[in-house]
């Protein structure tokens, strides 16, 4: 079965890219796409990994990429970007990510709320967000669950909450394609700050060349909007579990979809 959506620990996941090529496995997953944010440094491990399974698994080198539209964060899809065009632009995307993490650190610090050690939620190549700062701040013993951060300081509007640094969203697809890659829409009903069909025109003239209809957070009913939107726009459907590891997504576990394998062709 196909699991299109998926985070390891160079991100905002909890399971290496070792962990979750034999998780995905124990869960029957037969290709697996390894969609962290803004950076492909589990490819390799994930791709060595599955070569030592008894059983067969292709890995899909993924990304997720964080634009903005309409001021508001917007996720992208791509799988099979060529890694030696993505990387130059994943590489600016860390270190906007770095400089965003390092900026609410030292808002909270200014809030009464100082972390120790924030150099650690900074690594070479993962992708450090607001996930690490919550769990450091649980950590420090400030609160009790990551959500309570979202909540009271680094949600969308919250006193040290600091926006990405800006790539439009047309600029994302544009370069997902110049690297090869399948674009596709992530979750699309996550983004409440605009029109899901008044944006798709402009998206597809950039390059979008799909939407993930399939996620856990979407209802019945939104899937069929949104297949009938594929079917408009001759739009692949993907989908995945958005997986994050065992804590985080005990409702949603991998292979949460038992997706077909040829939906991505």
């Amino acid at each position: 079965m196909l699991e299109l959506h998926a985070h390891t620990t160079y991100s905002d996941g909890t399971l290496s890219p070792r962990d979750l090529v034999k998780a995905a496995a124990a869960a029957g997953v037969r290709a697996l796409a390894i969609t962290d944010h803004d950076t492909i440094a589990g490819w390799k491990e994930a791709i060595a990994t599955a070569a030592t399974l008894p059983h067969p698994m292709e890995i899909i080198p993924g990304v997720e990429l964080s634009v903005i539209e309409k001021g508001r964060s917007l996720h992208l899809l791509g799988f099979y970007p060529d890694p030696t065009i993505i990387q130059p632009l994943l590489h600016k995307q860390l270190e906007g990510r770095k400089r965003r993490v390092q900026k609410m650190v030292a808002n909270l610090a200014d809030l009464g709320y100082p972390i120790k050690n924030p150099e650690a939620l900074i690594t070479e190549n993962a992708a450090p967000g607001r996930p690490h700062v919550a769990q450091a701040l649980v950590t420090a013993g400030y609160i009790d669950r990551p959500q309570d951060a979202f909540d009271r300081w680094i949600g969308e509007g919250k006193p040290a909450y600091v926006p990405y640094e800006p790539l439009s969203m047309t600029n994302g697809l544009e370069l997902l394609r110049a690297s090869g890659a399948i674009t596709s829409w992530a979750h699309p009903y996550l983004f409440r700050h605009g029109n899901i069909e008044s944006m798709i025109p402009a998206m597809a003239a950039a390059g979008l060349m799909g939407l993930e209809v399939y996620h856990p957070t979407h209802t019945p009913s939104q899937q069929d909007r949104l297949t009938s939107l594929c079917r408009q726009w001759n739009l692949f459907k993907t989908g995945g579990s958005d997986y994050h590891g065992p804590a985080q997504d005990q409702r949603h576990p991998l292979n949460y979809f038992n997706l077909p394998l040829g939906l991505l062709h």
